[in-house]
């Protein structure tokens, strides 16, 4: 199974690619689309669609799962996080790909065992979770990264329960 991984945001949007097996995760791809604060609010979500779109053809993901939205107190970065999400789930949904979403405190502790992990320790637990040779390129790849392999495990967790539901 693939699985896209997707921290979003107008300056900068992680990304992570995950391949699992049921057993095993390994990275495919993890970066970073960033955007200049000089470029029109229309042209920055314009290059993070495409970039999401390219992904997509690259990598034939069966899911992609995305941070929810965490209301802070600045409403500038809130809508501008809320424009990246629509650019990301107009292009998902353009492709039939179904989006999960997930709280950051569900993803740090699917990852790290505690809602409240900083960016450092998410970065390293994704680092040695993946057998990465180095630390995630930046803290939203690390963010889209650990994002994919909570809902791939969230995936399995499912499987399993169904399995023994059918069994019953």
């Amino acid at each position: 199974m693939i699985v896209l991984g997707i921290d979003p945001g107008t300056a900068s949007t992680g990304y992570g690619v995950i391949s699992f097996d049921g057993r095993d995760s390994v990275a495919v791809a993890q970066g970073t689309v960033r955007t200049g604060p000089r470029e029109s609010p229309e042209r920055r979500l314009a290059a993070i669609q495409a970039a999401i779109h390219d992904l997509i053809v690259a990598h034939a993901p069966v899911a992609v799962a995305l941070e929810s939205l965490f209301i802070g107190t600045n409403p500038r970065t809130i809508m501008s996080v809320c424009q990246a999400r629509g650019a990301a789930l107009a292009v998902c949904g353009a492709h039939g790909i179904v989006c999960t979403e997930y709280a950051p405190a569900q993803v740090k502790t699917t990852v790290c065992g505690f809602g409240g992990a900083g960016k450092q320790q998410v970065m390293r637990m994704v680092g040695q979770l993946l057998s990465l040779p180095a630390a995630p390129e930046s803290d939203h790849a690390a963010d889209a990264l650990a994002l994919a392999l909570c809902h791939a495990w969230s995936a399995r967790a499912g499987e399993r329960f169904a399995r023994a539901r059918a069994a019953r």
